[in-house]
């Protein structure tokens, strides 16, 4: 079996591993790019603020100018997305919301299982916000004794031999790795045998895995690095 380096580019195994909501999310990247991707969260969070004001136009100008992007950048982002503005009023919020999350794939809810309840796991189970990003969780796995069979915000916590038979129960194809680097490997082979297809790395471990598997590295350090630079480099000047 041929396996890929995990952060690889994101790869469809075909029409029977991933669900369509995937598949139009994956050809949106590869039309869009994945700096046009990163953008549409920063526009699906000005959109909710001004829904929530009460507004219920916006132009791509005013979307440009809040987040400093140059219009015609903006304008194209959108188009991606099959929203249609009118002459003079702009894009209709709610529609123009609708339109950015079915392209990112968020208008349905993603169920995902979470192995590894440290901090960091425990965090993100209990983070509201990927409600709004249509992930939810519905399971926490753990090995350590002390942790199973409490309640994480309310998901009891489950021995990690239990996982293979949930996902396959519930058919779950997401699955979030925040386990001890030296569990990494074993973890992710573990979910991607229970049938998980998209894998979720908070580890500093590059996983192997298979070439029909979506899977993101989100590395905490490298971010620091980069931050601790900038910083570094505005205390100096």
């Amino acid at each position: 079996m041929k396996r890929k380096p995990d952060g690889a580019p994101l790869t469809i195994g075909g029409p029977a591993a991933f669900p369509e909501k995937f598949f139009a999310a994956s050809k949106g990247v590869r039309d869009a790019g994945w700096s046009c991707i990163k953008r549409m969260p920063s526009y699906l969070q000005l959109l909710r603020v001004l829904q929530a004001q009460g507004q219920e136009y916006v132009s791509g100008t005013v979307l440009a100018t809040v987040h400093n992007f140059e219009p015609v950048l903006v304008r194209k982002d959108l188009a991606f997305t099959g929203a249609v503005g009118q002459p003079r009023r702009g894009f209709r919020i709610l529609e123009l919301i609708a339109a950015i999350e079915r392209f990112l794939g968020w208008d349905n809810q993603t169920k995902a299982v979470l192995a590894g309840v440290g901090s960091l796991g425990t965090a993100l189970l209990g983070y509201p916000g990927f409600q709004d990003l249509g992930l939810r969780f519905v399971g926490a796995f753990d090995i350590d004794r002390k942790k199973i069979g409490s309640w994480i915000y309310g998901r009891k916590v489950q021995p990690l031999a239990q996982l293979t038979p949930f996902v396959r129960r519930g058919e779950i194809l997401l699955g979030v790795l925040t386990v001890p680097a030296t569990a990494a490997q074993e973890t992710a082979e573990l979910m991607v045998r229970a049938g998980i297809k998209g894998i979720w790395n908070f580890t500093p471990v590059k996983l192997q895995l298979p070439e029909d598997i979506v899977s993101q590295k989100e590395d905490l350090a490298e971010g620091l690095a980069v931050l601790s630079h900038r910083l570094q480099r505005r205390k100096r000047t």
